[in-house]
């Protein structure tokens, strides 16, 4: 296994990649431009970067990059500017915020958009995936912090009863939210959402509220979590890297990570990574400079710089596979000897909805059972719930409330057909009879 660290910056200075044992620089991805949080390794496939040109809201593309060439490769022109972006752990999903608050998820492997929806009332500016890939979190302009269910967001039943698509919406943040970790809690995971107003605050995904909220004395600009889940590390415009006590009850993060960081960094800290391999923290800030941290010790282990007057705003590591070793997650696009997918599509394509495991049925006459136009059926229903209960995802308890409700309902439906046959039966058989008399 091969770890790296790839950086990005705002200001057209390409992607650098260093090798995190040895700091050496592999290859430097050209050309690339991105907003913050908008680079993401796509599984351990290649490179997926977005860009915005000239500053336009209503301009922007996608592009990807294969770890051994440094040379655009696949250029996407979505319906807006991307800036949050990110991608599930196997590399099969890729989702994008725009700048009108629309998510964007598309199929990797087609490039197929599967959905869009309007999950801000401003721009997103960060999203992330749980650890088990059920959950989506993301931020936006607005100071808002949702969770969507992947599931839900699927589910046509909950569109047509005009429900929200959300999980949860945190909404407590006054001013744009700037970055979100979340621990590997399962349905009782926790996420820490950082702002411009100058908090974090620790959510509680399965009581869906504030648990507290923790006071800086300047803007936070990126986050990222330990490991153990007991702290989290906070990275300022006032140039010091914060440590965050999750289950501390005091208002105030007052501990910094080492004031060697001042030195380091006179400008404002602006993105943060961890690698439990080694428990290293990297940091990048607004001069360019990227350094590796021992938390322990609080202090460099080594440096690097991204390239001057470039700005880092993006780092993260990333775990590739030494070429040779099996891979059982490849893509079929991979085997058939195409080293990247083809572009992401820019609009939903018509007439692919799936229907599978779909009943649509027409409104039963005299029926006293309310009339559910589009319903799973019950095999199905115990078929999803068995997966769920297998999965133990984070997603598990919410949905297999929605699922049990689901089932009762099929149940019902299935006992008014049975009796509308019975009656139209009774009704025949009677006709029979008084047209024989007749």
């Amino acid at each position: 296994m091969e770890i790296s660290i790839i950086a990005s910056s705002s200001i057209d200075g390409g992607i650098g990649s260093w090798d995190l044992e040895t700091g050496t620089e592999q290859l430097r991805f050209k050309p690339c431009a991105s907003p913050a949080h908008g680079l993401t390794a796509v599984g351990e496939k290649f490179l997926a970067a977005s860009q915005l040109r000239n500053g336009s809201a209503s301009s922007g593309s996608i592009f990807f990059w294969s770890w051994n060439k440094p040379q655009v490769e696949v250029r996407s022109f979505p319906v807006e500017s991307i800036k949050a972006l990110a991608a599930n752990s196997e590399g099969s999903y890729i989702v994008g915020g725009g700048t009108s608050g629309d998510i964007y998820l598309w199929e990797v492997e087609t490039g197929k958009l599967l959905k869009k929806w309007h999950g801000h009332y401003r721009s997103v500016t960060c999203l992330v995936f749980s650890g088990d890939d059920s959950l989506l979190v993301s931020g936006s302009q607005d100071g808002s912090v949702r969770v969507w269910s992947l599931i839900r967001l699927f589910d046509d039943f909950q569109r047509q009863q005009g429900g929200t698509l959300y999980e949860h919406n945190f909404s407590e943040h006054t001013m744009p939210v700037t970055d979100i970790v979340i621990d590997y809690g399962g349905c009782n995971a926790l996420i820490v959402s950082a702002s411009e107003d100058r908090t974090c605050k620790v959510w509680s995904l399965s009581k869906g509220k504030l648990l507290r909220n923790i006071i800086f004395p300047s803007a936070i600009n990126a986050l990222s979590l330990d490991p153990g889940g007991s702290v989290f590390y906070a990275g300022s415009t006032d140039s010091k890297i914060y440590i965050g006590a999750i289950n501390s009850t005091s208002d105030y993060g007052t501990q910094v990570l080492g004031s060697v960081s001042e030195r380091y960094f006179p400008k404002a800290v602006t993105c943060l990574a961890y690698c439990a391999d080694g428990n290293l923290l990297i940091s990048g800030s607004e001069d360019g400079a990227i350094c590796v941290w021992d938390p322990k010790s609080r202090r460099p282990v080594r440096t690097f710089s991204h390239g001057k007057g470039s700005p880092v705003n993006n780092i993260q590591v990333v775990r590739k596979t030494i070429v040779g070793s099996s891979n059982k997650a490849q893509s079929s696009w991979k085997r058939q000897g195409s080293s990247l997918p083809p572009p992401l599509d820019k609009y939903e394509r018509p007439g692919e909805d799936t229907m599978d495991g779909i009943v649509i049925v027409d409104p039963p006459p005299f029926s006293d059972v309310p009339v559910y136009s589009s319903f799973l059926s019950a095999d199905l229903i115990n078929e999803q719930v068995r997966e769920l209960q297998q999965q133990g995802s984070a997603a598990t308890e919410i949905e297999m409330e929605r699922l049990k409700l689901e089932y009762k309902k099929s149940l019902q439906m299935n006992d008014q057909w049975q009796k509308n046959y019975e009656n139209l039966l009774q009704v025949v058989v009677e006709e029979q009879q008084n047209g024989g008399s007749n």
